[in-house]
C-alpha cells in the first residue's frame, strides 16, 4: 500500500479504538509510528481531525527507520488530507512562474560583479530570463501557423555554420526561393517581399534594403519561418514571419573569436562576446568582410568583374531585471555595406556621346552604399494570470547609387545619381491574459511614423539619340520625393480551447495607413488545431489580410521631365497627348483572402512529416521590379492576383545524425497593371491589363535537403537547392509574352566538415572546410528579361573556403 492508497483511506476522521488500534499497529510495523501520534487521538465532537501537511511541505528529511525492523522498506510519511477543492487561479499562476530564480537584485554582489549563481544555462539569471522567455511565447502565439525552426544546433550543422548568411539559411526552409540580390534574395511562398522580421517578438520594420543583408546569423539562438495564416496580432507584411530569438550571454558566456576566408578573395573576421554581471545579461558580435564577389556575377565566368564588397555588422543585446517581474531589453544593430556593381565585358555601345566611341564595357565604375542602423527598447512584464509587454523601435536607413555617367549613357542613354532615405520611430505594445483554463485573450497595437526621401539627378539624351549623331545630356533631371507617413494597428484575439485535443483561435485586426495614399481595413482571422492523436497535429485557417506597400519605394515620379527624352514614358504621366497623357495609378494596398491547412505527424520517434497547401486571392497585388542600375526596387500593382502551393517536409533525427527534406510546388499569377504603368512599354502593358501572367519570381518546383553526421567531435554536413527557374520572357512570332517561360532547372550541393579540438589554448577551438557549389554547375537566377529585372545574374560557382574559430 503506498502513501496515495493512505491518503485515499483516511480522508474521513477515524473513530473506533479498533480502527485506531489497527492504524498505530501498521504505522508501527512500516516505521512510520512518529508520524501518526496526532491520528491515534480520538476527536471529540468539538475537536477537529487534526490534519496532517501535505508531502510537498514537508522536510525533505525521511523519518528515522524502526530499530526493530531495519530491514523493511521505508515509505513516505502517511498523509490525511481534507477533501479536494477547486484550486484558485491565483494558485495556478504562482506554479507557472515557481520556476523563477530568487529575486534578480539578490543575484548581484556587493560591488556588482559577476553574479552569485555564476553564468551558463543553470545560473540563477538564466534559469530567470528563461523563464521570461516562455512568458513571451504566451504573448506571441504562433497558433494554428506552419513553422520551420533551425536552432544554434542546426544552424552549425549547415555547410559553413555560423558563416552562412541569413537569406542562405532561409533556403533550406520549405517554400523559400534563391534570387538575386538586386530582387532581395529571397521569396517565401512566391511573393516578392512581404516578410516580416522580428527579434524576441518586437517588429523591424523596412529599410530601403532586405534585412537579410542587415542580420547576422551568429546572434541567433533560434531562427524560424513562420507561414500560413497569422493570427490577428501579425500584421502589415504577411506572406512569412522571420523570428528570431537572439543568444544571450547569462546562457552561453564568454566570447569566440573567428576568421573565415576563400575563393573570390573572401576574408571575414568576427568577434562575439557574452557574459553578465548581476541581474544584467549582454550578448555582442561584430563582423568585418570583404570579398571580391559581393553581388551575384552578370556572366558565366569563373570571377566577377569590377565586384568588390566591404561590409561591417555590429549587433548587441543587453537585458536587465528590474525585478522577478519586469525585464528591461535593449537590441542594436549596424551595417555598413559599400560593394562595386559588377561589369560585363564586350557590350555594344549603343550611343555616342560627346564622339565617344568604343566604350569598354569593362571599365564602367557604379558603385552603391548602404547603410542601416536599428534600435528596440523593450519592457516585458509578467502579472497575475497575463503578460505583457511594451517596446519602443527605432530605424534609419540609407542607399546611395553612383553611376559612371559616361559609361552608363553611351549604354543606357542615362545615368541617375540615386539616393533613397528612411527614418521610422514606433511604438508597439502586446498582451495576454489567461481569462479562465478554457479562453487566453490577447490585443495590443503598433503605431509607427515614417519620413522617407527618394531623390534622383538624371543624366538624359535627348530622343532620337543613337551612334549615327554625337550628342550630350542636357541639364540634369532632378525629382525629389518626401513624405511623412503613418501606420496604425490594433487587434484583439481569443484563444479558446474546446476540447483537450481541438482548439480554436479567432481575431480582428484593423489597419489604417496614412502615406502617399490613405487606406484601411478590418481584417478577420481564424484558425483551428486539431490534435487527435499524439504527434499528429492538423491545422486549417482563414486570414484576411492588409499589406501596405513600403513607403520609400512607392512614391510618384516627375515623369512629365522626360519628356523629348531617351526616357519618355510610353504609357502615363508624360501629358503627351495621345502618347503618355494618361495619369498613372498611385501604388495602392494589397487586399487578400487567404487559405491554409496542413497536418504534421511523427511516423515514428525521431521522424515527423507534413504536408501544408495554402491558396490565396489578392486584389492591387504588390510586387517589386529593378527598372534602371541602381539596386533599387519599385513597387507597382496588379489589379486581380492569384498565388497557389503545396509544401512537403521531413525532417529526421537519431542520436548524432539528422537530415531533412522539403518540397515546394507553387506559382502566383497576376493581371492588369494598374499604379505606375511608366515604368512598362505599351506592349507588356496591354498584353497584361489582357491576360494573367506568372509574375517574375515564381518558380514552379522549389527543393531543399541536408544531412549531418557528428563522430567524435567532427561533424560532417551537405545540403543542396534546386529550382525548376525563375520567369523570364518568352519570344513567339507574335511578339514577346512577358515572364512567359523560366530560366533552366538548377541543383546547388554544398559539404562542409569541421572539427572542434577541446583543449587547443584551453579553451575548445573549431576548425571547418566548406565547399560551395561543389559540382561546380554554371547556372543562372535571372537572364536579364522579365518584368522587373535589369540585369542577368548566375549563382555562385565552386568555392573552397576554411575557417578558425577560438573561443575564450
Amino acid at each position: 500500500m503506498d502513501s496515495v492508497s493512505l491518503n485515499a483511506m483516511y480522508r474521513r476522521p477515524i473513530s473506533g479504538w479498533r480502527a485506531r488500534a489497527f492504524l498505530y499497529a501498521v504505522g508501527t510495523a512500516l516505521g512510520l509510528a512518529e508520524a501518526l501520534p496526532a491520528m491515534a487521538q480520538t476527536p471529540t465532537a468539538n475537536q477537529p481531525v487534526p490534519i496532517v501537511p501535505d508531502a510537498s511541505e514537508q522536510p525533505t528529511q525521511m523519518p528515522a527507520a524502526s530499530p526493530t525492523l531495519p530491514a523493511v522498506q521505508q515509505l513516505p510519511p502517511v498523509v490525511v488530507t481534507e477533501p479536494s477543492t477547486a484550486v484558485p487561479k491565483h494558485a495556478k499562476k504562482t506554479s507557472r512562474k515557481a520556476t523563477a530564480a530568487p529575486s534578480a537584485v539578490a543575484l548581484s554582489s556587493a560591488t556588482g560583479t559577476q553574479s552569485a549563481g555564476g553564468e551558463g544555462p543553470t545560473s540563477p539569471l538564466a534559469i530567470q530570463n528563461n523563464a521570461f522567455n516562455e512568458a513571451k511565447t504566451e504573448i506571441f502565439t504562433q497558433f494554428g501557423t506552419n513553422s520551420y525552426s533551425l536552432g544554434e544546433d542546426a544552424i552549425q550543422s549547415l555547410p559553413q555554420g555560423a558563416e552562412t548568411p541569413l537569406s542562405k539559411a532561409l533556403l533550406q526552409a520549405p517554400g523559400v526561393t534563391q534570387d538575386s540580390a538586386a530582387s532581395g534574395q529571397i521569396h517565401v511562398r512566391n511573393e516578392h517581399a512581404n516578410l516580416q522580421y522580428r527579434i524576441n517578438g518586437i517588429l523591424l520594420p523596412d529599410g530601403v534594403s532586405g534585412f537579410g543583408d542587415v542580420l547576422e546569423t551568429s546572434f541567433v539562438s533560434r531562427l524560424s519561418l513562420v507561414t500560413g495564416v497569422l493570427p490577428a496580432e501579425y500584421g502589415l507584411h504577411t506572406s512569412g514571419l522571420i523570428d528570431i530569438t537572439t543568444r544571450a550571454g547569462a546562457q552561453e558566456p564568454g566570447g569566440t573569436i573567428s576568421s573565415y576566408g576563400g575563393s573570390r578573395g573572401t576574408f571575414t573576421q568576427s568577434l562575439e562576446y557574452g557574459g553578465s554581471s548581476g541581474p544584467i545579461d549582454y550578448f555582442f558580435t561584430g563582423r568585418y568582410l570583404t570579398n571580391d564577389e559581393g553581388l551575384e556575377n552578370p556572366t558565366s565566368s569563373w570571377d566577377a568583374i569590377h565586384d568588390h564588397t566591404d561590409l561591417g555588422r555590429g549587433f548587441g543585446y543587453v537585458s536587465a531585471l528590474l525585478d522577478d517581474s519586469t525585464r528591461l531589453s535593449w537590441i542594436s544593430g549596424i551595417s555598413l555595406q559599400n560593394f562595386q556593381i559588377p561589369n560585363t565585358s564586350g557590350l555594344t555601345q549603343n550611343f555616342a556621346v560627346q564622339g565617344v566611341t568604343g566604350f569598354d564595357s569593362s571599365l564602367l565604375n557604379e558603385h552603391q552604399f548602404e547603410q542601416n542602423y536599428y534600435d528596440v527598447i523593450a519592457l516585458q512584464k509578467k502579472f497575475e494570470n497575463g503578460d505583457y509587454q511594451i517596446a519602443y523601435f527605432s530605424r534609419y536607413s540609407d542607399l546611395h547609387f553612383h553611376p559612371d555617367d559616361v559609361g552608363d549613357l553611351v549604354f543606357n542613354g542615362i545615368a541617375s545619381d540615386v539616393e533613397r532615405r528612411s527614418f521610422l520611430n514606433g511604438i508597439q505594445a502586446d498582451g495576454s491574459y489567461r481569462l479562465n483554463a478554457f479562453n487566453t485573450l490577447r490585443a495590443g497595437f503598433s503605431a509607427s511614423a515614417e519620413q522617407t526621401k527618394a531623390a534622383a539627378a538624371s543624366l538624359v539624351l535627348p530622343a532620337g539619340a543613337d551612334l549615327t549623331t554625337a550628342t550630350s545630356p542636357g541639364a540634369p533631371i532632378s525629382d525629389e520625393t518626401s513624405k511623412l507617413g503613418w501606420l496604425l494597428g490594433i487587434y484583439a484575439q481569443d484563444e479558446i480551447r474546446l476540447t483537450s485535443q481541438l482548439t480554436l483561435n479567432v481575431g480582428l485586426r484593423f489597419d489604417q495607413m496614412y502615406e502617399y495614399v490613405d487606406a484601411n481595413q478590418w481584417s478577420p482571422r481564424v484558425s483551428l488545431e486539431y490534435r487527435p492523436f499524439e504527434g499528429t497535429t492538423l491545422h486549417a485557417g482563414y486570414a484576411r489580410y492588409f499589406t501596405p506597400p513600403p513607403q520609400v519605394a512607392s512614391g510618384p515620379t516627375n515623369v512629365a521631365a522626360f519628356n523629348g527624352t531617351l526616357q519618355q514614358s510610353e504609357t502615363c504621366g508624360g501629358g503627351v497627348a495621345g502618347v503618355n497623357d494618361k495619369v498613372c495609378g498611385l501604388v495602392q494596398p494589397e487586399r487578400s483572402h487567404y487559405f491554409d491547412a496542413g497536418i504534421t505527424q511523427r511516423i515514428f520517434p525521431g521522424l515527423d512529416v507534413g504536408i501544408d497547401a495554402y491558396y490565396k486571392i489578392a486584389s492591387d497585388l504588390l510586387d517589386d521590379g529593378q527598372f534602371g542600375a541602381a539596386l533599387v526596387l519599385d513597387a507597382f500593382n496588379y489589379e486581380t492576383g492569384i498565388n497557389r502551393g503545396i509544401e512537403f517536409k521531413a525532417n529526421y533525427k537519431w542520436s548524432n545524425f539528422s537530415a531533412y527534406g522539403n518540397v515546394a510546388i507553387a506559382d502566383q499569377k497576376g493581371k492588369n497593371i494598374v499604379s505606375n504603368q511608366y515604368l512598362f512599354g505599351q506592349d507588356d502593358l496591354a498584353y497584361i491589363g489582357n491576360h494573367f501572367i506568372y509574375t517574375d519570381h515564381t518558380q514552379f518546383v522549389t527543393v531543399s535537403a541536408g544531412v549531418s553526421y557528428l563522430w567524435e567531435g567532427t561533424r560532417f554536413s551537405a545540403d543542396l537547392i534546386y529550382g525548376s527557374g525563375l520567369r523570364t520572357d518568352l519570344d513567339t512570332l507574335a511578339g514577346p509574352i512577358p515572364n512567359g517561360a523560366s530560366v533552366p532547372a538548377y541543383t546547388q550541393v554544398n559539404l562542409g566538415i569541421s572539427h572542434e579540438f577541446a583543449n587547443w589554448f584551453a579553451k575548445p577551438t573549431t576548425v571547418r572546410f566548406d565547399v560551395v557549389n561543389l559540382f561546380d554547375q554554371v547556372y543562372q537566377i535571372r537572364n536579364g528579361s522579365g518584368v522587373g529585372v535589369f540585369a542577368p545574374q548566375y549563382g555562385p560557382r565552386l568555392g573552397f573556403f576554411v575557417g578558425l574559430s577560438q573561443k575564450f
